[in-house]
């Protein structure tokens, strides 16, 4: 079970503490510019660069990225190794700027089938940045909902724990951040995928058409707007929710 991160900075009124995004449209964004799938995940990765710089501005605690599900195995096989590669040449590139502005990197997942080369890099990455605690960025890699509840729950037992709410909740993956406040999905879909199922039981979800790689500040902030003009109940009465703190 993984410690909890801790922010220094408050969240402003209005923004969300925890943003999650299903980062989903590279490859239809490559196709429209006939343009191999890959290209779209390296501008993609440019929209990522924008949106944590974002998060830093408005003072965001967490940021949880769906970079690769675990049925993504299934994609044509030069397309995972692109992605593979294009992993690779991220962390060499962004790491270091990531450690220099503050940003404390966790790869939620199943390292088990990745290759050593990218599990060692995880690893290293995730060393490298472990004193900052600026904004915690999580990028799901090999990550999945349904295998998350699976390994939790297999944690518990294998412990010989009784296996409840709060137990589970603090076998997660993410165990080391609230849940989400916020989901964003990007490419048109209206779905979660597989996507923090446990941790979105009250998140506010929000789906745009906007392709990921053409996701900016903009698309943020009207995000943001559409969040902070929802009352979010948690399943009370709207004036007993008024009372609650805005994160739950």
């Amino acid at each position: 079970m993984a410690e909890p991160f801790l922010s220094f900075s408050q969240t402003p009124k209005g923004i969300p503490r925890h943003v999650a995004i299903v980062m989903d449209g590279n490859g239809r964004w490559a196709q429209k510019r006939w343009l191999p799938r890959v290209a779209g995940h390296k501008r993609g990765v440019d929209a990522l660069r924008n949106t944590v710089q974002w998060c830093l501005n408005q003072r965001v605690s967490v940021l949880t990225v769906f970079a690769f599900s675990s049925e993504n195995w299934k994609r044509p096989a030069e397309e995972v190794t692109g992605l593979m590669d294009l992993l690779v040449l991220a962390l060499s590139r962004e790491v270091p700027s990531l450690k220099q502005h503050g940003v404390r990197l966790y790869f939620p997942g199943n390292r088990s089938e990745l290759s050593p080369r990218i599990a060692q890099g995880l690893d290293a990455a995730e060393a490298d940045t472990s004193d900052n605690n600026r904004l915690a960025l999580n990028v799901c890699f090999n990550y999945g909902g349904r295998w998350d509840m699976v390994q939790a729950a297999r944690q518990l037992a294998e412990a010989g724990l009784e296996i409840t709410e709060e137990s589970l909740s603090n076998s997660t993956a993410l165990s080391h951040v609230g849940d989400p406040d916020l989901l964003i999905r990007t490419g048109g879909e209206l779905r979660i995928s597989n996507f923090l199922l446990w941790q979105s039981a009250y998140t506010e979800l929000y789906f745009t058409d906007c392709l990921w790689p053409d996701f900016d500040e903009a698309e943020l902030n009207k995000a943001v707007s559409d969040y902070s003009s929802r009352q979010r109940r948690f399943g009370q009465l709207v004036e007993h929710a008024a009372s609650e703190p805005r994160h739950a």
